[in-house]
């Protein structure tokens, strides 16, 4: 894919064709739906809603009933004629958050405070959902040059479980896969990220009597911090690897030698090359004490999304759009995982962070810059209106 990079097409949707103060209000309306992960009926009720304006729009609309557990998918599609194979622009969003029900009354407050508009998952990422789709309606209003399909998922906070097949099986057919989680550092897009592996480990050794017989029994908590150090040991600043044993359980009470006890294991990595290296140490890891065993279970969850030239190209594009609009465009690289490292390993050239500015995903403080909501809705239409297939 070549992305056309005429000047003349950088400013066919501008900040005049976008209403803030009617997007804040949408955007209210979405945060006030709190979406954790795993909460299939609030996940749905903002399916609804979203379903519902992209049928106002005119939109085509598939909805996948939920699996595993989670939400629906829903597929936004431009018109396009019965039957039509043409590579697709693919948007991909999320309408779920790591945030629980209730922190919108309590600890996370939905508030403006100067440029700042705090809410559960109002930047990471129901902002740049909802810009996805505002920017979609205004693309295919000037006549996009492919066909836009605009994925909502429900479970990416959780790791795609449920959508991740689906969201490849789109990929197959699109030219460019445009990623709307939140931009980062002052409003630099993403153009590559890290791959994540996630792994659980179970120790067991033998219980006794900590008193009376401690001499029967085997640690597993001692075994497990061993552990700990053997895997910790692994994390290499250097060459971008990160190794965290994020959570640690064991034991049943002070006075018993403890038989079980549990790790869970996050894992970083840039690349293919040092993913199977890593992995392959992790996985291979065995105790030191014979009467204690090991489970190690897991796998990457997220291949590596390595900066590619077709993405260079397409980061070129979104520059030189961002410029006429006022933007001065920064790529960067981050360890966090989206959905855009699954198109980015297919070979699909992938721009990821084209959401909304703000800053501190998943915590208290969750806010977005609304300045930002009006360029950066309009670097998004752009985008989609103007890319062009080979």
């Amino acid at each position: 894919m070549t992305p056309s990079n005429s000047a003349s097409s950088a400013q066919a949707i501008s900040l005049d064709d976008i209403n803030e103060e009617a997007l804040l209000e949408e955007l209210l309306r979405w945060v006030e739906i709190e979406t954790p992960s795993r909460n299939v009926r609030a996940i749905n009720s903002l399916v609804d809603r979203v379903e519902e304006l992209a049928r106002e729009a005119g939109m085509e609309v598939e909805r996948r009933p939920d699996t595993l557990g989670f939400g629906d998918i829903l597929t936004v599609r431009s018109p396009r004629p019965a039957g039509s194979n043409e590579k697709t622009v693919l948007v991909l969003a999320h309408l779920d958050t790591v945030h629980a029900i209730g922190v919108i009354n309590d600890q996370l407050k939905l508030r403006r405070e100067g440029d700042r508009y705090y809410g559960p998952g109002i930047y990471d990422m129901k902002s740049g959902a909802l810009m996805a789709l505002e920017a979609m309606k205004l693309a295919v209003a000037k006549g996009s040059r492919m066909p836009i399909d605009l994925v909502f998922v429900p479970d990416e906070e959780v790791g795609s479980p449920s959508s991740r097949a689906f969201m490849e099986e789109c990929a197959k057919n699109a030219g460019y896969t445009l990623v709307v989680e939140p931009a980062r550092d002052g409003g630099k897009i993403v153009t590559s990220r890290k791959g994540v592996a996630m792994y659980d480990a179970v120790v067991r050794g033998r219980a006794a009597h900590a008193g009376a017989r401690p001499q029967d029994g085997r640690s597993a908590i001692r075994d497990a911090a061993r552990l700990v150090l053997e895997l910790e040991a692994l994390n290499d600043t250097e060459r971008g690897v990160t190794v965290t044993v994020g959570t640690i359980q064991g034991g049943t009470g002070r006075n018993t030698v403890p038989a079980e006890c549990r790790l869970q294991i996050d894992v970083r990595v840039p690349d293919d090359v040092i993913a199977r290296e890593i992995t392959g140490k992790i996985e291979a890891m065995t105790p030191v004490d014979p009467d204690i065993t090991f489970e190690i279970t897991g796998r990457m969850n997220r291949p590596p999304f390595a900066q590619s030239e077709a993405g260079m190209r397409l980061f070129d594009k979104a520059a030189e759009i961002a410029s006429g609009l006022g933007i001065a465009l920064e790529g960067m690289s981050t360890g966090g995982g989206s959905d855009g490292n699954f198109t980015a390993a297919m070979g699909v050239p992938t721009l990821d962070g084209l959401g909304a500015d703000g800053a501190n995903p998943h915590t208290f403080n969750e806010h977005i810059l609304v300045s930002s909501l009006k360029p950066r809705t309009a670097l998004l239409a752009n985008l989609m209106a103007t890319l062009e297939a080979d």
